[in-house]
Formats: C-alpha cells, sequence, structure tokens
C-alpha cells in the first residue's frame, strides 16, 4: 500500500490533530535530485565580543551575562508575555479579547558560541534536557502558568535572530490551540481504549519500520505517516510520558543521545547547519491529571532541494491546507542515508 501511495496524490490523516495533508508525489520522484551546494565551513568562534548570549556580554536589555558554564536561562528582555499583565477583557457583539499573562524564558545551551545540538557532547545536550525539565517544574509551579512550551528556532530563515546555541521557553495562562487540539484528540483515544495514542501509533511505526530514523532503548525518532515539512520528524518517549518532567536520568541521556543523532542527519543532509524549528508538546499543568497525554517533541525544517531551496506555505496551503511532494517514507530513506557522522568532522 505504501508503495502505491508513492505514485498517486493523496490524503493522510493527522491523529494528533484530526487534520489532513495533500500529498502529491507524482510531482518529484526524486526530490533530492535538485541543486546541490558547496561545503560550507562552519563559523569556529567560541565567544563572540558582539553577542548578547555569550558569558559575560551585556544584553540588549541592558543586563550582564555570568560567566556561565553549563547552560543559563533567563527571562527574555523583550518578552511576548508578562507576568504582572492587569486583567482586561473586551467582549462587545462579535469582538473579544482578554489579556494573557505569563513568563518567556532564554535557554544558552552552551557558553560556545560556534556550537549547535549536533556539535554538542551528549553530555553536554544532557545537560539541555535537565535544564527543561528544571524549567519546566519551576514555571508549572506558579498559580497562574498553565502551559509550558518548550522550543528552538534554528537558523536565521527560521526567525532566529541570534546564532549563538539556545532555544526559548514560553509559559502562559491559557492553553495554546495546537495544544487544544491534541487534548482532544488524546483525550478521545483514552477515552475509548485507556491507552496512549501515541504508544499505539509508535508500535505500529516500529513494526512497518519504514518512517523510522533512530531508535536506542528509552525514544525513538521518526518521520511521521502524516508530516507537512519535507523533512520532518518526531522523537517519541517508548514510556507513556505525560511530560519532560517525569523523565528519569537513563532517559534524559537517551534523549540527549537521540537528538545528537537525528541533528546530525539534518546537517548531513545538504552539508548546512540545517534550519528548523522544533518544540516539545506535553500536558498542560492546569492542576488536572492528563493520563492521556504522551509527550513528543516535532521538528520541522523548511529545506526542500538543497541548502537554498525552501519549502514555502503559501497559496494552496494559506488557503486550504497543508500540501507536500516528498513522501514521509521518501523522506526517511533520503535522511537514513546519511552519515553518523558529522560532515564537519569528515
Amino acid at each position: 500500500m505504501e508503495n502505491k501511495l508513492n505514485e498517486v496524490p493523496h490524503r493522510r490523516y493527522n491523529i494528533l490533530t484530526g487534520e489532513w495533508i495533500l500529498v502529491s508525489p507524482h510531482r518529484t520522484k526524486r526530490p533530492w535530485q535538485g541543486k546541490t551546494e558547496e561545503k560550507k565551513e562552519l563559523k569556529k568562534t567560541m565567544y563572540d565580543p558582539g553577542c548578547y548570549l555569550c558569558p559575560g556580554n551585556e544584553r540588549a536589555g541592558g543586563e550582564t551575562n555570568p560567566d556561565y558554564s553549563k547552560p543559563f536561562t533567563f527571562v527574555n528582555d523583550f518578552a511576548a508575555l508578562l507576568s504582572d499583565t492587569k486583567e482586561i477583557s473586551v467582549n462587545e457583539g462579535l469582538l473579544k479579547a482578554e489579556s494573557e499573562k505569563g513568563i518567556c524564558k532564554v535557554v544558552c545551551f552552551s557558553p560556545d558560541h560556534s556550537l549547535t545540538l549536533p556539535l554538542m557532547e551528549v553530555e553536554d545536550i544532557t545537560a539541555v534536557v535537565k535544564t527543561w525539565k528544571k524549567e519546566y517544574a519551576e514555571l508549572c509551579e506558579q498559580d497562574f502558568i498553565n502551559y509550558v512550551q518548550i522550543f528552538e528556532n534554528k537558523g536565521a530563515i527560521m526567525g532566529c535572530s541570534n546564532p549563538h546555541p539556545h532555544g526559548q521557553i514560553w509559559s502562559q495562562s491559557s492553553i495554546p490551540t495546537e495544544i487544544l487540539k491534541k487534548s482532544d484528540k488524546f483525550l478521545e483515544y483514552w477515552s475509548k481504549n485507556s491507552r496512549s495514542l501515541l504508544g499505539d501509533y509508535l508500535k505500529q511505526e516500529l513494526e512497518a519500520d519504514e518512517r523510522i530514523l533512530e531508535e536506542n532503548e528509552h525514544f525513538v525518532a521518526l518521520v511521521p505517516y502524516w508530516a507537512v515539512w519535507p523533512f520532518e520528524a518526531m522523537i517519541i518517549p517508548k514510556r507513556h510520558l505525560q511530560h519532560i518532567g517525569q523523565l528519569s536520568s537513563d532517559e534524559e541521556m537517551a534523549y540527549a543521545e537521540i537528538l545528537k543523532k537525528l541533528t546530525i542527519k539534518f546537517d548531513n543532509l545538504f552539508e548546512t547547519s540545517f534550519p528548523y524549528s522544533s518544540g516539545i508538546h506535553q500536558a498542560p499543568c492546569d492542576g488536572k491529571d492528563h493520563p492521556e497525554w504522551h509527550f513528543h517533541m516535532s521538528f520541522y525544517p523548511p529545506l526542500l532541494r538543497s541548502a537554498s531551496v525552501k519549502k514555502f506555505m503559501v497559496g494552496y496551503e494559506m488557503f486550504a491546507g497543508p500540501q507536500r511532494d516528498i513522501t514521509a517514507e521518501q523522506a526517511a530513506k533520503r535522511l537514513n542515508e546519511q552519515s553518523p557522522v558529522h560532515y564537519s568532522k569528515h
């Protein structure tokens, strides 16, 4: 059946959101035989005196960073959400609005300005995972916080304003739209089966072995069946965990290992520092039990054919729905052809 789907236009169903995606594989039989790029030399500047995230430097907001040697977090100097926002509401006919409280933080992964996740040691990525756990727990303790979104925008084309290795954590009072969609689907499946939706999906993926990218004792990285972005990927814990705070020490390291292996494959695909937006979706921390939730991390990379040929969400995607040319199976095959060693080490 999968071979047949590689030949004809078809729709695929996203079990986590209830939405469909149009797939048109006949448009590009071999999507990776496009423009090629010369291998780019990675910058090796460990410290940049003009970087507002490097240790000891003054940030744009006027604060000075400590001389940190491990992951460092701080409240965003230009936060999208504020903890002291006054309550305001508008309800005038069809016009509705309400104020939103929250806390936005920046997480510097490393003091080394030249690094990215695929170039970091597993031990150092594990320290990042531990920092995510710590921040998640501390933010959830705030009585006005009901959801915590951990994410990374990597690369200028994904809106990253600073190349220093870092991510962000936005926490807020309301539960975001994408989380509400997934909460509905997780709960619907749990109510009928008393099992994890993603847990059962993962079993089926492991049996099919067509979209698996990496696997270790505790995690699996794969191209989801319903992927929208050309080389979209997802990391799923094998154990049914509601949120990152439940990771054991062994799972923290396993998570770091699979993060490194997946991002090396990304970089090796076009021999470039592969841009993406990645984010962890996990249970709301709204004081309720969420046995239905199964936390996971998604990667949305925009590159399609080379380091400069990108996928844009325009036209049909903006006005009708998502569409892709290469199938999830084709994308997984291409990623699995990559060396496990970072191209800069060859």
